[in-house]
Order: C-alpha cells, then sequence, then structure tokens
C-alpha cells in the first residue's frame, strides 16, 4: 500500500479497540517467567554447548601472541575460536569496529577469543587461562583534550552536519541580549536489564539464531555479510527481548561469536555476554561538548540561535546528533548548527534512545531558561514567544511540475515545510496549569521547607517521527481467528498488543480471536523497534495487510463496493451479513501487504512535541537531590494505547532523571576504558527515586503520518528531561551546572556553609 496522500476516515477511527488503554497481552508471560528470552531457549535445539567471551585487556594496539594451550586443555572445553582460527570475517557496514579482534586491537574489550566449553561454569574458568601478549599504543581517549583538532563531520543522518541561515555572527554581535555558554553531557550506558544474548546453531550451511536483537532485517544482512554467506541461509529470531534502547539495534559480538562457536564446535552453542563486558564491548551515548549563543530583542523574541557540538566515536563512526533538533524548535532569522567529530579509542558510540535529541536537549534547554532570566520573561512565556510553525531551518520544497498554477490573490506558499502538527505551545500551557507553575518563584532559592530548597523546571520536548516501509502477514482460518505474522519486535514496549488492537479493529474481532507471531525472519520484514519509529510503522504495515485481506473476505462472501462493516466476527453489508469464519472456510485467507510512503514528510515536518515539568528538593547544606514529582504533556498523533504508551514515557522520564542526577560512564583516559562497567557502580535511577510522575496525552490525530495517523511517543519521553531536571535544581538553589550529570559535588560550592 502506498501512503502518498493524507489519510482520510478509515476502520481505525472507530475507536471500538485501538486507542483503549488495553492491558499488554504478553504481560502474563513476563509476570509467570514463561516469556522465552534468547539465553532461555532451552527447548528451540538439543545440546547446547556454552560459550565465554574474552575481552582485549587493552584500548589500542595489537596482539603479538596468544597462547591458548591450557585452555584447550580445559575441563569441559569443546573448542575456541579466535580472529586466526575463525575463518575471513567482514566488518558488515552497521558496525564501526569488527566484533572479532585481533590482531588489530580498536577498544577495550573488544571480542578476541570464545572458549566453548560443555557448561558455563567450564566456559568461565578456561577462558580465564588465555594468556594474551599485547603491544600497546597510545590511544585518545579524552574529548575536550582533542576538541579542537576535530574535523566536522560529513553528514548528520543523512544530512549536512553543518547549516546556516542568515547571518548569524552578525545578528548575534548586534543583539540587545546575549547569552553563550558551553554545556557538557556524559557518555552514558543503555543498561538494559536483559544482557546481549545468543544461542547459534548450523544445519549444513544455514544458520539459526536465537537472540535479542531489535532490528531483525538488519541482523540477517549483517551476519550474513560478516560471514560472507548469502542471506538466505541465516534465519534470526527474536520474539521477546528485555529492553535495548538502540543498543541492540545492530549485530554484536554475541550473536557473531555464537555463530562462530556453534561452526567449530559442530553443535549449538549459547553466549550472554557478562554485565561488565557490556559498556565496553557494545555500544554506548557518547559524551559531547555543546557551545549555544542566543541573542535577542528586548522584547525576547530570538533573533540569532547557533548550537554547535562536538562528539567522539570510533575511525569511521558517527557523531551525536544534538543539535539537529535546534535547526527547528525555535524561530529565529539567524541560525548556525553544526556536529563536529573527533576520533577516539573508546568503545563504539551508537543510537541510545532518543540518540542526538536527548543529550542536545539537556543543553539547548538550559540555555533557553538562562535566556529568558537575561531577558526578565518567564521561561514558559519565552518558549511560547519563539514558537514557531514551520522549520526555519529547512527551505520549502520546490512545488512539482504538474502542480496547478497559482490563482491571482492566493496566499504565497511558506518558505520553509510547516509541520503536520504542532502543539507545543498547548502541551506548555495545559502542562503549566496541571502543575501548579503559578507557585514557581522566579528568583531561585526563595521556597524552603526546612533545610530542603524547593524548585521548579520545566522544558520542551521535541522527536523526530521517522517512517520506514514495513510489512506483515494476516490469516483468517475457518474458527474465525486472526493470526498477524511480522518480523516487528517488542522490545518491552507492547507491540504485540498494539498490532492485535489493530488487527482487531481492521476485521472487527476481539482480541481474544487475535494471535500475533513477531521477530522471525521467516516472516515479512517491518521497520523494526527503534528511533520511536516501530509503533506508527508497525501497524501501518499490519493495517495495509488487513485491507487486502477484508478484499478477499468480502470477495469470498460475495459482496462488492465499499461500505462493508466488519464486527462482531461478521462481514455485513446492507441486511446481509457473513461470519468470518465461513468465508474463511477450511482453507482459509491470507493476505500479505505493506507500507510504503510517498513525500508527504518532505513537504512537511513530521515531529512529536511535549512539555516536562519537575520538582526538585535540594538539601541546602548536602546538594543531595530528591525528584518530588514529574509530569509530561505529549501531542504525537493518535496514541495507540494509551496504557502502554504511559509505561514507555514514564520509563524515559526515569532515563532522563538519571542523565541529569546519576549516569555517567567513567573514563580511565590513561588505560582508555569504562571504569564503572556495571550496575554497582554506574547508577540508574529506582522507583523510589521518583515517587510521583504523571503522563497528559493531547487528543491529536495526524492524517499526513500514516493511516494510523499516529506517530511515537517511546523516545519523547526522554527528550528535555535532564535540562528540566537541571532547571529546578537552578530554580531551588540559585547554583547553575552546565556539566552533566548534576552531582553534589558541583552543587556544594555555591550551597550555604554548614
Amino acid at each position: 500500500m502506498k501512503f502518498d496522500t493524507p489519510a482520510k476516515e478509515n476502520p481505525i477511527d472507530q475507536g471500538k479497540i485501538v486507542g483503549k488503554p488495553v492491558d499488554r497481552i504478553d504481560g502474563p508471560l513476563k509476570v509467570s517467567g514463561t516469556a522465552p528470552y534468547a539465553y532461555e531457549r532451552h527447548d528451540v535445539v538439543a545440546n547446547q554447548a556454552y560459550g565465554w567471551v574474552v575481552g582485549s585487556a587493552i584500548a589500542k594496539g595489537s596482539i603479538v601472541s596468544i597462547d591458548l594451550a591450557a585452555a584447550k586443555a580445559a575441563p569441559g572445553v569443546i573448542a575456541v575460536v579466535t580472529a586466526e582460527t575463525a575463518g575471513k570475517l567482514k566488518k558488515a557496514k552497521r558496525n564501526t569496529a569488527p566484533l572479532l579482534g585481533g590482531p588489530e586491537i580498536r577498544h577495550y574489550h573488544q571480542a578476541i577469543a570464545l572458549v566453548v566449553a560443555e557448561s558455563f561454569e567450564q566456559a568461565r574458568a578456561a577462558a580465564n587461562l588465555v594468556r594474551v601478549d599485547y603491544a600497546k599504543e597510545k590511544g585518545s581517549f579524552d574529548l575536550a583534550a582533542v576538541k579542537d583538532g576535530a574535523p566536522m563531520a560529513s553528514e548528520v543522518n543523512g544530512e549536512a552536519a553543518a547549516s546556516k541561515v542568515g547571518d548569524f555572527a552578525g545578528a548575534f554581535a548586534a543583539a540587545p541580549v546575549q547569552h553563550d555558554a558551553t554545556y557538557t553531557t556524559a557518555h552514558e550506558s543503555h543498561s538494559m536489564m536483559e544482557p546481549h544474548a545468543t544461542i547459534a546453531a548450523w544445519e549444513g550451511d544455514r544458520l539459526t539464531l536465537w537472540t535479542s536483537n531489535q532490528m531483525i532485517a538488519w541482523n540477517v544482512a549483517d551476519m550474513a555479510e560478516t560471514l560472507g554467506i548469502p542471506k538466505e541461509n541465516v534465519r534470526v529470531m527474536s520474539p521477546y527481548i528485555g529492553g535495548g534502547f538502540g543498543g541492540k539495534l545492530f549485530l554484536r559480538a554475541d550473536a557473531l561469536l555464537a555463530a562462530l562457536g556453534a561452526r567449530a564446535a559442530k553443535r549449538p552453542v549459547k553466549v550472554t555476554l557478562p554485565r561488565a563486558m557490556m559498556p565496553n564491548n557494545t555500544t554506548h551515548r557518547s559524551a559531547t561538548i555543546q557551545r549555544i549563543r542566543i541573542g535577542t530583542a528586548r522584547d525576547g523574541k530570538i533573533t540569532a540561535i547557533g548550537h554547535e557540538v562536538w562528539s567522539g566515536d570510533q575511525p569511521g563512526g558517527g557523531p551525536e546528533a544534538a543539535a539537529m533538533q535546534t535547526r527547528a524548535l525555535y524561530a529565529g532569522d539567524h541560525r548556525l548548527t553544526s556536529h563536529r567529530l573527533a576520533v577516539l579509542d573508546l568503545p563504539e558510540a551508537n543510537a541510545m534512545r532518543a540518540p542526538g535529541e536527548a543529550p542536545g536537549l539537556a543543553a539547548l534547554e538550559i540555555a533557553i531558561d538562562e535566556t529568558a532570566e537575561k531577558v526578565g520573561m518567564d521561561p514558559i512565556e519565552f518558549r511560547i514567544l519563539n514558537d514557531t510553525q514551520v522549520v526555519p531551518d529547512k527551505p520549502a520544497p520546490p512545488a512539482s511540475a504538474d502542480a496547478p498554477p497559482k490563482k491571482e490573490g492566493e496566499a504565497k506558499p511558506p518558505e520553509h515545510p510547516p509541520f503536520s502538527q504542532r502543539q507545543l505551545v498547548r502541551c506548555l500551557r495545559d502542562g503549566a496549569e496541571r502543575f501548579g507553575w503559578e507557585k514557581r518563584k522566579a528568583k531561585p532559592g526563595q521556597t524552603r521547607e526546612g533545610n530542603w530548597l524547593i524548585g521548579y523546571g520545566v522544558a520542551a520536548a521535541f522527536r523526530n517521527s521517522l517512517l520506514m516501509p514495513s510489512a506483515a502477514r494476516v490469516r483468517l482460518d475457518d474458527k474465525g481467528v486472526v493470526t498477524v505474522e511480522t518480523d516487528m519486535t517488542d522490545i518491552g514496549t507492547g507491540s504485540y498488543t498494539i498490532i492485535a488492537q489493530t488487527a482487531a479493529e481492521m476485521l472487527g474481532v476481539p482480541l481474544e480471536k487475535v494471535v500475533v507471531k513477531l521477530g522471525d525472519s521467516s516472516f515479512p520484514v517491518s521497520c523494526g523497534s527503534g528511533g520511536q519509529w516501530g509503533g506508527n510503522n508497525s501497524t501501518s504495515g499490519v493495517y495495509a495487510a488487513c485491507v487486502k485481506l477484508r478484499e478477499l473476505i468480502a470477495k469470498k462472501a460475495g459482496f462488492d463496493g465499499d461500505d462493508l462493516e466488519f464486527a462482531d466476527g461478521e462481514v455485513r453489508q446492507g441486511g446481509k451479513s457473513v461470519a468470518l469464519a465461513k468465508a474463511a472456510g477450511e482453507e482459509g485467507l491470507v493476505a500479505e501487504d505493506g507500507i510504503e510512503y510517498g513525500d508527504l514528510d518532505k513537504k512537511y515536518q513530521q515531529s512529536t512535541f511535549a512539555a516536562h515539568f519537575v520538582e526538585v528538593a535540594v538539601d541546602a547544606f548536602t546538594g543531595e537531590t530528591r525528584v518530588r514529582r514529574m509530569l509530561a504533556v505529549c501531542a504525537a498523533g493518535r496514541i495507540l494505547n494509551p496504557k502502554t504508551a504511559r509505561s514507555q514515557v514514564i520509563g524515559a522520564m526515569t532515563m532522563g532523571v538519571g542523565a541529569a542526577l546519576m549516569e555517567e560512564l567513567a573514563v580511565d583516559t590513561r588505560l582508555g576504558f569504562f571504569v564503572n562497567h556495571d550496575l554497582a557502580g554506574y547508577e540508574v535511577p529506582v522507583h523510589a527515586d521518583i515517587p510521583q510522575q504523571e503522563v497528559v496525552f493531547l487528543d491529536e490525530t495526524d492524517p499526513i503520518s500514516s493511516p494510523m495517523k499516529a506517530k511515537g511517543v517511546g523516545e519523547l519521553g526522554i527528550c528535555g528531561v535532564a535540562a528540566a531536571v537541571a532547571n529546578a535544581v537552578y530554580n531551588a538553589t540559585g547554583v547553575r551546572v552546565r556539566d552533566y550529570p548534576v552531582k553534589l559535588d558541583k552543587l556544594l560550592e555555591g550551597l550555604e556553609e554548614v
């Protein structure tokens, strides 16, 4: 199905099932411990052996020699795999560094060997007997130290790494009110609950993987490319994933080494990465340095806005796209953004929940508050004053050659692409009223409860809505049961449920009559889970397949025309009705289709918006910060399931608090590794840290987006949260911290003496 004109009224608009707060249909499996996660698939293949990954003990250099004799002689050992014995391996384009190192070493804990044994304990013990002699080389591990020599990135998400509109330098210099400050964000770890894990089995030259991966088709393609085998010979299954946050978008060492280990051992092999290996072996969010300059007129209108970003990655990697939202979020005639990328010999930096916007808004939304204070305006009113309904950094797309000529007196088209929907102002207004913003004291440090200083903070949130093709197969059997098959994944987001809701709404059956099968590369290729694109695109693919199935059912039932009603397990027209089970017959009916998009995303900017509000209490003497309550007001198209969407947003809000107050991968800049590489040293928020979280969804549908008129919300919930927390801390204490995380040692100098 081609989607190239705005959606009209369709069966989804009935809202009988879609849009309802339905319990997750996979919930009982997860709370009972019977959901089949990758490492626990004891049922899928017999005689599984265990693999233990050996990681490099240096960050840069080469392996001079590797002694495997003791490991091979250890009890229970079946095989040992190294780069020397693995055969020729390629590096898939989505991997920045090779997943199996040797002799060259690209980063600390890069996998250099896999020991396969009869038991987990035997594999681990034998791995400790591997002896490696290294030749170390000097590496680059400190972003601040190499910042000045960092070149401009080649591109950012397919767009130019730098943008200029008007005369930024001149306008900023002439602005009556100026703000110029530098902000830093830390390296961060995904820290998902389920580690990277894979079971691999070969049958002849065909490989099957049971793994934990967000993007099935990407994983198939990258594994085939790495091993040099046809894609048709790789099958990947990932029906349940215990969190990913972008860390499982790509092929990682667990999957490749399980495949290599299984080939060497000539039997199935299972591999999981231990928690302490994940931050250095897999991917992380890069630290950033961000310079933001904002110039305004006396009345607060932005005349110049500049956002320059520095981040780092392995050679051949990409930048953290932290200035991209600044191209679209606020008005201003004179504009500048840039992304510079330094080469760092730290582990690979890549996508982590809301890549770009999460660290970018952490800085920008502090700068907006600081500028509002200089102007003497309330920070909400300052944001509203500088709202824009078009994208100021982009020129409007050229009119098509077959467009009708403009009539005399007809309004001139906008010079910049308009937003399909933009309700940021309403998010801010509604949120302010609901949160009790009027109680906030403009002057910091004025509200106190005993030793606790109380502060309110706000930040705008922005995240683009991305479109990706997505397909599905829908079956109807002679019992009236609808089965949906797509390689879409569920990373804890509720994909099973919203896909079931979509099929039920389209075919007029109760949810109990819908079976959803996900995460198998033998199913039609979906959009996969990531980038906040999963819910909208995957359900649109199911919608397309259901449209085709409706046509087959109507034809089989002897109906003609478009005035059909699918309800209560029947198809109806006029006074006639036929049960779906009867229409399917003994052989059943099968339809397969997908959603493909035209150029509406070129004509309109499709984005999601929110306003985040936070109340904190800061101990006046120790700097201890407590988040008391949080509110998110979101505008993100049709909300397919408010219950699962709320879970997504509160989870994202919690991650935002982590980024604001505690999350930081500490770098040993002498040896080049993340020191706190487990959950004992890398702190994340827990339930007790945030007693109250509220989420409000504005009533919105976006016909420009898709036939579902939805967008996405899972990453919007983290965007801006860190700044809202930091702004609240400033409002409580009067101490402005521009270096994340905002830990108490950064507050103490400006607080009262004991």
